[in-house]
């Protein structure tokens, strides 16, 4: 018997020894969707295996969510993380059959995208000041439109009124498209959206932005200010980055993550990802696990503020 005979096939092969399979827990054409599979290819050509994306949908991401974390632990299913499903999730569905912490094994945040605060172009209000002020004299009177319960869009809100110590009033829609469409058509008069659905209708003219939700300013909306400029410490941002199942060997991880994060250095992909509004985000895994848990945390607060739970 050889001295390997004994350890586990994948200690004897080169990883990856066949196609990894990377799931989306979302529909195709999100802004997650986009990105990813940007990275899947650029993957793809670097390794001697295909990066095969796969998109499973269902039960506000925790379908393809928990699919991934429960798959075998030997590096070829990753799991596509979220901000909704591993930042929002854990505070908002009841009974949520994984738990980010202790079912992960964390590999990167791979990019960030902030969000933008639209508005009608007949809404009074021109700047985030404006807005908090107006708010302040009208509790509730101001209506927001969001993608539903539990996004980003409705949370990023809900932590700008908790922050602020106002009341807006939230009109949740059947996903982001339909809000934007009422926001169009001037049925509502505001609405925090991803930057990237954001910027057409910014550009074209029709919506007009107040503020981005990032801690600074983004270079396509240079002349729009953070919110944080008149709401300081506000900051509430999308994102999406990589997990293993939790007991997926150590050195898998760190491979995955040497090859993600080179790539999200690399100046063709970091304006590929500019284009389609995000920003690459590479991190180690212990920092990824850090903010994971900060965001949860920040979520969580935001959540029990203004009771929001879900029935999923």
């Amino acid at each position: 018997m050889t001295l390997l005979a004994g350890l586990p096939a994948l200690a004897q092969e080169a990883w990856p020894a066949k196609p990894v399979r990377f799931i989306i827990p979302f529909p195709p054409g999100q802004a997650t969707d986009t990105l990813v599979r940007v990275l899947a290819d650029a993957l793809s050509a670097r390794w001697p295996q295909r990066a095969v994306v796969e998109n499973r949908s269902g039960g506000a991401g925790v379908v393809g969510t928990e699919a991934g974390l429960r798959a075998a632990p030997d590096g070829y299913t990753v799991t596509v993380t979220t901000s909704g499903t591993f930042g929002i999730g854990p505070s908002v569905i009841p009974n949520i059959p994984y738990d980010p912490e202790r079912d992960a094994a964390f590999v990167t945040t791979v990019f960030t995208v902030p969000l933008v605060v639209i508005a009608h172009p007949s809404f009074a209000p021109r700047d985030i000041g404006e807005l908090l002020a107006a708010a302040g004299r009208a509790p509730g009177i101001i209506n927001y439109g969001s993608g539903g319960p539990g996004t980003s869009q409705h949370m990023a809100a809900e932590l700008f009124a908790h922050r602020a110590g106002v009341r807006l009033t939230h009109v949740p829609y059947r996903g982001s498209g339909p809000a934007m469409a009422d926001l169009l058509a001037g049925n509502i008069p505001l609405m925090f959206d991803s930057l990237p659905s954001a910027l057409p209708q910014i550009g074209a003219g029709r919506v007009r932005a107040l503020g981005v939700t990032s801690a600074a300013r983004v270079p396509a909306l240079p002349n729009v200010p953070a919110v944080s400029e008149a709401l300081p410490g506000y900051e509430a941002i999308g994102w999406a980055g990589l997990a293993l199942p939790a007991a997926t060997p150590r050195p898998i991880v760190d491979r995955l993550n040497a090859d993600v994060t080179a790539l999200l250095r690399d100046p063709a992909l970091v304006a590929r990802m500019a284009e389609l509004g995000g920003s690459p985000a590479p991190q180690t895994p212990e920092e990824c696990a850090r903010f994971v848990r900060d965001e949860i945390a920040k979520w969580r607060e935001v959540a029990r503020a203004a009771n929001v739970r879900l029935d999923g």
